[in-house]
């Protein structure tokens, strides 16, 4: 499980490959995005501000927001792997492409404390800028061909999350090996060990 420094104690994963992929798996097992503290942890540890960004202007709102722009993108990305599109995936396109029209936080380059340049951003971003970079990185997956064939559901007993296959020869099954892949290959050894005392 990939873990960012800022997350370790939310247990956020940000392993799916992409921002929006990554975003939907705040639903799994539980909700993550219980808090304002847990949204700011996330927006940080997938990189869509510099650590140390302030984000002190966060607040439920930001929540709400979050919240509705992935189940629309939950739906975009489920509906893209299931024979048809459901429903209501025009109703969410509609919405993430509104979402997607707000312009990115605007980066600039600063010196350091030992010299080198690093990322910092203009101002503190606003919500509609920090939503439209992740509705972006969404469309930008669905419209891609060969990233919208990438796309899995984990194989693990239970787990919905999506994630890109970038695997040699595209034979990965779960989201991540050490969480489904592990879970699946005890109880796998499990079945084996009752059949023989069967």
């Amino acid at each position: 499980m990939a873990l960012g420094t800022a997350t370790d104690p939310y247990e956020l994963r940000f392993d799916a490959g992409r921002i929006s992929l990554d975003l939907l798996a705040t639903t799994h097992p539980e909700e993550r995005f219980d808090s304002v503290e847990v949204l700011c942890a996330w927006i940080v540890g997938a990189g869509l501000v510099p650590p140390g960004t302030p984000l002190a202007h966060a607040g439920p709102p930001w929540l709400v927001d979050f919240r509705e722009l992935r189940g629309r993108i939950g739906q975009l990305v489920r509906g893209s792997l299931a024979p048809e599109p459901w429903p209501s995936y025009d109703i969410a396109l509609a919405r993430v492409n509104d979402v997607a029209l707000a312009a990115p936080p605007a980066p600039r380059a600063v010196r350091g404390e030992d010299g080198t340049l690093v990322r910092e951003l203009d101002h503190p971003p606003e919500r509609a800028a920090l939503l439209g970079a992740v509705a972006r990185d969404a469309l930008e997956l669905l419209t891609d061909p060969v990233a919208r064939a990438a796309l899995r559901e984990c194989e693990g007993d239970n787990c919905p999350i999506v994630y890109l296959d970038t695997s040699r020869g595209r034979r990965r099954r779960w989201c991540s090996s050490e969480v489904c892949g592990n879970r699946e290959r005890v109880a796998r050894h499990r079945r084996r060990t009752a059949l023989t005392r069967a």
